[in-house]
């Protein structure tokens, strides 16, 4: 398996661990002043980016509870779909989410649901659709089947947390198709957050997918409805049924001796159609019970999946990216302050991700080149012939403060 971009430390707990490597308490008290201006730097820079995107989903947010000053054209509303598209994908990418791919989706369509349920989804009614993941495990759990008699070991992905980004077809495709959209509006974008979403039940995510049964629920029920239906034929109605031959034989001309149908016969041969019916009725409303009951744990398993929903995901997200640049950067800035002659970015890469795996048992691709990026931006580090020294820590904190103070200035 791939190792994954996401470092699963908090950001707390990377302060810690790079202080532990500096070498005496006075460093570390100056380190972590610096951890403080270095994250309210980030902090500042990524509300920028949430603004943005609070604008750009405000046109087709479908939980809106805010009046518009004047109407939104369409151009308006392609327009701020574009951008929100543009922004979203940055702000996951920052968050070290990686985008799931289609052939990933077509495999959870195919692969055995830990859910035991069969999902159909009507993917026509999209414009566009885009899974990402971030955190991904080897798991297993133990499937029963025939009424807890026998288990088995079901080995599966999970992904720790799945991002959903959808836009739906307009209202003509739906007036098209004479369908109407149930939970959703045409032409509106949705964004969901979910977490430990196994890759064998990523449809269930989808808004418009509906629960179907499975062929082995197929053959119980249908096996259950013609046993329980020829016993009742045969107890209930069989000697009506031969008697109803007989006469229609007579009748047509194949039976030439005459039959008698009584008062009495008619009424046992109504009792047992009622019965008959009876018994038809049972085994639907159990198909239909089957089906709800397959639905309930569908819903259930989906309400603590859940983590966020359209606006709200920005908040959840930005946070995690944010996270994730100011983890990077420390742990760069940190190896680099204990190099005396400097690393090239590929050594700096190395040792970090040695770091992790020696140290705390992590496996990591660590995104080297989005660290050195902020850190050279800031000034916190310098280059020379493709190798980066980071500056001392009283000058590095004097750089932060005068750009903190900048920026209120400025405003």
């Amino acid at each position: 398996m791939q190792s994954a971009r996401f470092i699963p430390f908090r950001k707390q707990d990377i302060i810690d661990m790079c202080s532990d490597e500096l070498n005496n308490s006075s460093e570390q008290t100056s380190f972590k002043q610096f951890c403080d201006l270095l994250a309210s730097l980030i902090h500042y820079d990524y509300h920028a980016t949430l603004e943005s995107l609070k604008n750009n989903y405000a046109p087709f947010d479908p939980n809106s509870d805010t009046r518009s000053l004047a109407p939104v054209s369409n151009d308006q509303k392609a327009q701020c779909q574009r951008d929100f598209a543009r922004d979203f994908a940055n702000v996951l990418n920052a968050a070290n989410f990686e985008v799931i791919t289609n052939q990933d989706l077509q495999d959870a369509l195919s692969e055995e649901s830990l859910f035991k349920v069969r999902l159909e989804v009507e993917f026509d009614d999209f414009e566009e659709v885009v899974f990402y993941r971030r955190g991904e495990s080897q798991l297993i759990e133990t499937i029963t089947s025939f009424w807890g008699l026998r288990k088995k070991p079901l080995h599966f992905t999970n992904y720790d947390r799945v991002a959903v980004f959808i836009r739906f077809k307009d209202k003509a495709h739906f007036d098209a198709k004479n369908k109407t959209p149930l939970g959703f509006e045409p032409s509106s974008t949705i964004v969901k957050l979910f977490q430990n979403v196994p890759k064998a039940d990523l449809e269930m995510l989808f808004p418009n997918s509906e629960v179907r049964m499975r062929p082995i629920d197929k053959v119980i029920i249908g096996s259950s409805a013609l046993i329980g239906g020829a016993v009742v034929l045969i107890t209930k109605l069989g000697a009506s049924i031969l008697l109803l031959f007989a006469l229609f034989a007579f009748w047509g001309g194949f039976r030439s001796e005459a039959v008698e149908m009584t008062q009495q016969h008619f009424i046992t041969f109504a009792i047992g159609m009622g019965v008959f019916g009876s018994f038809i009725f049972k085994e639907w409303s159990k198909f239909k019970n089957r089906k709800i009951k397959f639905m309930k744990a569908l819903s259930d398993n989906l309400y603590f999946k859940n983590l966020d929903n359209n606006a709200g995901v920005f908040h959840t997200l930005i946070d995690a990216a944010e996270e994730e640049d100011i983890k990077e950067a420390l742990l760069a800035y940190t190896f680099l302050l204990k190099s005396k002659s400097g690393l090239s970015a590929q050594m700096l890469d190395e040792q970090i991700e040695a770091w992790f795996k020696t140290k705390y048992k992590c496996e990591l691709d660590f995104e080297i080149s989005d660290a050195l990026e902020k850190l050279t931006r800031m000034r916190l580090v310098t280059c020379t012939n493709n190798v980066y020294s980071a500056i001392n820590l009283d000058h590095a904190k004097t750089i932060l403060d005068e750009r903190w103070d900048n920026l209120f200035q400025y405003n």
